[in-house]
């Protein structure tokens, strides 16, 4: 029996970086041709599969379910490709890129990374910085390093925790040694981020302080720049433990209230049902990592506690 020809591989590229974007724009600027180009060939493969894959005005277009369904097996296929086509540039070496929140990957991943790379020579990683959502259809990294919520939920996403997350007041030592309690913590210039900005009513909730409003408050784009601005002797800041850590360790940062746990997590994320050696060796590396990792200081009333 004569099998169809199958449509152009171009076409099914093409449509593919649509699906993902969900748009021709930003699908024309991944692949470095022009919208017009996109739309010529996703009209040309919905011919050629006698389908119509999306639907809708110019402006706004949707998959169908039949678009859908195509661009879930599309994508896996396309990334295998790519596997395959970087193994064979490389050699041997296998190189995943993980998506990782800024401050973690500082403070507490890439401290950590040159153990994994000695362990794996056959492995290369990088390390992207973001903070948005996981969408593994729209987004190619390999795996993805995120604070997870316990009602968060990542579709067709396999999540594995490995560190749990804990959240306390830090300052500069001479700061936080002129504060005797937590109410005089609650009564200092306030330092957040605007990644998190409910930071300091989280950890009043679970310290069992009442926040009055804030005398002075300072705002910073990241919890990188956060740190910084507590060590500085700015201000006083409520983070995670994974952020201030070697900080704190160090000298740099005081924490004497302690910690306490949130009901959050720190997990790694990856595309579900997709399996990948050099992928699985960094998820059960930090796993083990989290093992290990010190925990924080216990809660307190005083600082002489």
């Amino acid at each position: 029996m004569n099998r169809a020809a199958p449509p152009p591989l171009n076409a099914l590229r093409t449509f593919e970086a649509f699906a993902r974007h969900r748009s021709m724009t930003r699908a024309a600027d991944e692949l470095c041709v022009t919208h017009g180009a996109v739309s010529r060939q996703i009209a040309a493969l919905q011919a050629s599969l006698g389908v119509v894959l999306v639907s809708g005005p110019r402006h706004a277009l949707m998959l169908t379910e039949a678009g859908l369904a195509l661009a879930d097996r599309l994508t896996p296929a396309f990334e295998a490709i790519e596997d395959a086509v970087q193994a064979t540039r490389q050699g041997t070496a296998r190189e995943i890129e993980i998506s990782c929140l800024g401050t973690f990957a500082l403070k507490w991943l890439i401290p950590r990374l040159p153990g994994f790379l000695a362990a794996h020579p056959e492995v290369r990683v990088r390390v992207s910085e973001s903070y948005r959502p996981v969408d593994f259809r729209r987004d190619r990294f390999d795996g993805a390093v995120r604070i997870i919520e316990p009602d968060e939920v990542y579709a067709r996403t396999e999540a594995t925790r490995f560190l749990a997350q804990h959240q306390g007041a830090v300052g500069a030592p001479s700061l936080m040694a002129s504060l005797p309690d937590l109410q005089a913590v609650a009564g200092a210039t306030r330092l957040r981020s605007a990644t998190f900005r409910r930071a300091w009513a989280a950890w009043a909730e679970l310290a069992g302080v009442t926040l009055a409003p804030a005398v002075e408050e300072r705002e910073f784009a990241h919890n990188h720049s956060l740190v910084e601005a507590a060590i500085s002797g700015m201000g006083v800041a409520v983070a995670p433990w994974a952020f201030v850590a070697p900080d704190v360790l160090a000298g740099r940062l005081a924490a004497p209230f302690g910690f306490v746990e949130r009901p959050s997590w720190f997990a790694f994320l990856r595309p579900e049902g997709r399996r990948d050696a050099a992928v699985d060796a960094f998820r059960d590396w930090l796993v083990a990592e989290g093992e290990q990792s010190p925990p924080p200081p216990i809660p307190s009333t005083g600082p002489g506690d």
